[in-house]
């Protein structure tokens, strides 16, 4: 089979339903084939395609990174280089294709778990300044929601790594999607900021957002978000 029939096999699949029986019938192609096509799926309109094509760019890194570590670095680093201005691109899709993959591998979360966090550090004047603070609200939309994936998957890495500290700021976005997924990841993780009012204050923000958990998508409110936060922070 040609490596076009190969792709659109491979985002056909990812349309279906169940992401579980989306990756086992993926199984049947190579990690390479699986990867070159997430890269154009990452950043489609489509929101099922989307999602589930971050979650299997996860699932087909680790399978690589078995059989080669040095290629499935060259995945992360290439997910890394979107997000940079000098690429040329937006990098729609990284990082939360970043936060899929660092869930999946152990050893690859522990190399590039602080380069993640970076972008949401204000850059720095120093050369050995690690911010790469990104400054576009719907990046920060995913942004965010990677840091709640990584707490869900890797809190005590993300915690030691600094990660309770950047998310406070983001309770004060103009964004209110940015606010709702700052106040879900600070909960997820169970370390309180500086300022717990504020996520009293988002409790009455009705915007809602599209969530997506567990392979499945719904809606939900900023505001059932905080309360969430603000729950798991008190048990």
């Amino acid at each position: 089979m040609s490596a076009r029939k190969n792709k659109q096999q491979i985002l056909e699949l990812l349309q279906q339903d169940d992401l579980v029986d989306i990756q086992h019938e993926l199984a049947q192609f190579s990690a390479k084939e699986i990867i070159n096509a997430l890269f154009a799926a990452i950043c489609r309109s489509e929101e099922q395609l989307r999602w589930h094509a971050i979650s299997t760019m996860g699932w087909a890194t680790a399978r690589l990174a078995e059989e080669d570590m040095e290629e499935a670095r060259i995945i992360v680093r290439r997910l890394l280089w979107s997000l940079n201005e000098e690429s040329g691109g937006i990098g729609w899709g990284a990082p939360e294709a970043m936060a899929e993959i660092l869930c999946y591998h152990e050893g690859l979360a522990g190399e590039y778990i602080h380069m993640l966090l970076s972008y949401m550090r204000p850059d720095g004047q120093e050369a050995h300044q690690e911010g790469n603070f990104l400054e576009h609200e719907t990046l920060q939309r995913g942004l965010l929601w990677a840091a709640g994936r990584l707490a869900q998957c890797r809190r005590e890495l993300a915690l030691a790594k600094g990660m309770a500290n950047d998310l406070p700021p983001y309770l004060d976005s103009h964004d209110s999607a940015v606010c709702g997924l700052a106040a879900r990841a600070i909960g997820l993780l169970g370390q309180c900021c500086p300022s717990p009012e504020r996520l009293h204050e988002l409790k009455t923000d009705e915007t809602p957002l599209r969530l997506y958990e567990a392979g499945t998508i719904k809606t939900v409110t900023v505001g059932e978000l905080a309360a969430q936060a603000i729950a798991q922070l008190q048990a």
